[in-house]
């Protein structure tokens, strides 16, 4: 009887591959089976060469893998003996259904491992030039989805009374009504920034306040994916985008 091969819930990090943990890399190199989420660099792909490589999309408001046939793919693969490596963008224990495939791989005994990567909330802060937390401004950081499962949203209120900073995913769709549920516990001036596609070659990003970064990131033209993050540690990186913008000012002076 053949062996049960294995699983390995593999962290891709928000794009950029030198992001990826070496223990990420030497994954990919002895995989059999890579299952692909959409939001990964499929150039990843190219470290995997000995693979089958099969697609399995996830999108908000896309057509997509239904997870029930992704959670059996890793299962058929695994009991052939293989090693399938799921691939998921960003870190695989943040918002990416881990918790769903791990309950179904251990209910059918099929081993799995946990590779962590780079989430794109630390990505977009990187980019930003910013600390999500910081003595002086906050304590924390709370990471939130603006996407639940029932299509309800989060207590905003709640969350903007803890203070923290706020790293929200999968919120451009609803910019507009999550800020104004913000502002109600929290000043309309506190900053604010959304970063689109943290930590790869397409970053885009741009910095306001509660009042201002829904229309300013619309007039941009930032859509998803992007990262919001709100708090006072984020008017780091509106100061240092006022000054990079009075650059060219101070240079012709």
């Amino acid at each position: 009887m053949k062996p049960t091969g294995k699983v390995t819930l593999l962290s891709a990090g928000p794009g950029d591959l030198d992001l990826l943990t070496l223990k990420a890399a030497r994954a990919l190199t002895c995989a059999d089976v890579v299952l692909l989420d959409d939001l990964v660099n499929p150039e990843i792909a190219s470290l995997a060469p000995q693979a089958r490589v099969i697609k399995v999309g996830k999108r908000g408001g896309c057509r997509s893998t239904p997870q029930a046939f992704i959670e059996r793919l890793m299962q058929r693969y695994a009991r052939k003996g293989l090693h399938v490596v799921r691939v998921k963008g960003g870190e695989a224990l943040l918002f990416g259904r881990a918790g769903e495939e791990l309950a179904a791989l251990r209910q059918a005994q099929i081993p799995v491992e946990i590779i962590n990567g780079v989430s794109s909330a630390f990505a977009a802060a990187a980019g930003l030039g910013v600390s999500l937390t910081h003595r002086d401004h906050c304590q924390g950081v709370i990471f939130v989805t603006a996407h639940l499962r029932d299509h309800s949203e989060p207590d905003w209120r709640a969350l903007a009374a803890t203070r923290m900073t706020l790293a929200i995913y999968m919120g451009m769709s609803r910019i507009e009504t999550l800020c104004a549920s913000l502002a109600q516990a929290l000043s309309s001036e506190t900053p604010a920034a959304v970063v689109q596609w943290a930590g790869s070659a397409n970053e885009r990003r741009v910095t306001g306040t509660l009042a201002t970064i829904a229309a300013v990131a619309t007039e941009a033209g930032l859509g998803s994916p992007a990262i919001i993050l709100v708090g006072d540690a984020i008017g780091e990186a509106v100061t240092l985008a006022a000054f990079e913008a009075e650059m060219p000012l101070l240079r012709s002076a």
